[in-house]
């Protein structure tokens, strides 16, 4: 029976079978610990159990086999989930503005502004990402294609496009944060719907 240490000393040099050991014995406590990081959301634990496990395979080199391997996990599942977090409210906020969801005579004039508004900026903030992050960002967020079709599509990692896609959204939320005025009557409504 292999010692931690000698599994992690195994991935740095590229061990397939080490990382596997090493995710046999770590994939369920850490998937416990993001169940209830993620308040019972099973689907979210299990995503991010996953992507940490592609992470470490991505950085094995960079793994400290002096320190303890769980809380590295830990750290970078716990990075990833708040993330995740920050993703799914920019997402929200676009997906909320698309009107085709959403008959136009329900909808005021006072929200056709703020929709129109929010349409015109974030086109206009996608328009100034580097040419492959604009094109996985219009792939997922207006083609809403996956992860995985995405990566098919542009024969790119999941990895990848994750990477680029939270490039783009800590984009989009920055420049959200600064525009805060001129759209603070669509975050209103999207906080406190009528």
């Amino acid at each position: 029976m292999q010692s931690e240490r000698e599994d992690i000393e195994q991935l740095r040099e590229g061990s397939s079978a080490a990382f596997e050991r090493l995710f046999d014995q770590y994939s369920g406590k850490l998937y416990n610990f993001m169940l209830r990081l993620a308040a019972g959301n099973t689907y979210l634990a299990e995503e991010m159990t996953q992507r940490a496990f592609v992470k470490v395979w991505e950085t094995r080199t960079a793994v400290n086999p002096e320190r303890s391997f769980l809380s590295y996990l830990c750290t970078i599942a716990k990075n990833m989930l708040i993330n995740e977090y920050e993703h799914q409210t920019v997402e929200r906020l676009y997906q909320e503005h698309v009107l085709a969801h959403t008959p136009m005579a329900e909808v005021t004039t006072e929200q056709q502004v703020c929709y129109r508004l929010l349409d015109e900026y974030i086109t206009h903030l996608t328009e100034q990402l580097p040419p492959a992050r604009r094109q996985v960002f219009v792939l997922s967020k207006r083609e809403m294609l996956s992860n995985r079709e995405i990566a098919q599509q542009l024969h790119i990692t999941e990895s990848t496009v994750q990477t680029q896609l939270s490039k783009a959204l800590a984009f989009m939320k920055e420049q959200l944060a600064k525009h805060y005025p001129q759209l603070l009557c669509l975050l209103l409504y999207y906080t406190f719907p009528p």
